[in-house]
């Protein structure tokens, strides 16, 4: 007979065992595992760099504007502050290059030419619009602060939302027309020495937004043409080459209400254009130009 105790129901009833882990979520977990370890190595590496930086003599200290409206614990506006090694002839631009290279991959601006000719890196640097590219950091103050161009919208970091400014500027045609074509097919339109000087400073602009920034009027009146805008009306207003016909018609376009009559002469815009563009001496000469435009005599 056998002394085996029979097991029980309950007995035999075990639990159910635990089904092993698939190989594919182990592989998952181990590359989770793997990132947040390389992220931890990144984040102490720049550490370490920045620690390094600051430690340094030849170092400049930027406390940079920070804003990210889609990732959860950057949605509110702040400064970071980077040290960055400093090399004779860098610019904000550099500095703000080598930040994000070697400090902070998220951090973000636009840049495009580096030669303060493309425009798309004008910031608010110290209180003031200006070219990243263009602007010594030897010739700053430390911290050197650097902020997005302000009465825009932020979209991210130090990047604006240019789209306002970009319909303003194309509101003014800024296209060259006229209906004098010289009769001759093969003839060239001829421009006097003395015109082209008159306009020469008019064709600098490159579109960078610093002195639409800069104006308080553009800043509580987003129907007014603004500085940049009505300077490219005056580039080819001024044209000889494009007759009196198209010179009237541009008139109109800029005397309208929200147009030159709303500058107030702060020479606001005149002051941080990169490109030395008088802008407000040619928003008072349309202004003239216009007041003899409707002058009648009879």
């Amino acid at each position: 007979m056998s002394t085996q105790v029979p097991e029980s129901k309950e007995q035999t009833e075990s639990e159910p065992e635990t089904k092993p882990v698939s190989q594919g979520k182990q592989k998952r977990d181990q590359k989770k595992r793997e990132r947040r370890e390389r992220e931890a190595a990144e984040a102490e590496e720049q550490s370490q760099k920045e620690e390094a930086a600051k430690l340094a003599e030849d170092s400049y200290h930027l406390k940079v504007f920070r804003y990210d409206p889609e990732v959860e614990g950057k949605q509110e506006p702040r400064f970071d502050d980077f040290h960055v090694p400093y090399k004779q002839g860098m610019t904000v631009l550099d500095a703000l290059i080598y930040a994000r290279d070697e400090y902070d991959s998220s951090l973000t601006f636009r840049h495009s030419c580096r030669q303060a000719i493309c425009g798309s890196d004008a910031m608010f640097v110290n209180g003031s619009q200006k070219l990243c590219c263009k602007t010594q950091l030897s010739d700053l103050s430390e911290p050197v602060r650097v902020e997005p161009l302000p009465h825009a919208e932020v979209v991210k970091d130090l990047v604006v939302d240019m789209e306002h400014f970009y319909d303003q500027m194309e509101a003014v045609e800024p296209y060259f027309q006229t209906n004098d074509l010289p009769e001759g097919e093969l003839e060239e339109q001829r421009q006097t020495r003395e015109n082209r000087e008159k306009v020469k400073m008019s064709t600098r602009c490159i579109w960078c937004g610093a002195c639409m920034s800069s104006c308080n009027i553009a800043a509580g009146n987003n129907d007014y043409l603004g500085p940049a805008a009505i300077n490219k009306a005056y580039r080819f207003a001024m044209d000889e080459r494009e007759g009196e016909e198209m010179k009237q018609h541009r008139l109109e376009i800029i005397e309208r209400e929200n147009g030159v009559w709303r500058c107030q002469t702060q020479f606001s815009c005149t002051e941080v254009c990169p490109k030395d563009i008088p802008l407000t001496e040619h928003i008072q000469e349309l202004k003239r130009e216009a007041v003899k435009n409707n002058l009648k005599f009879w």
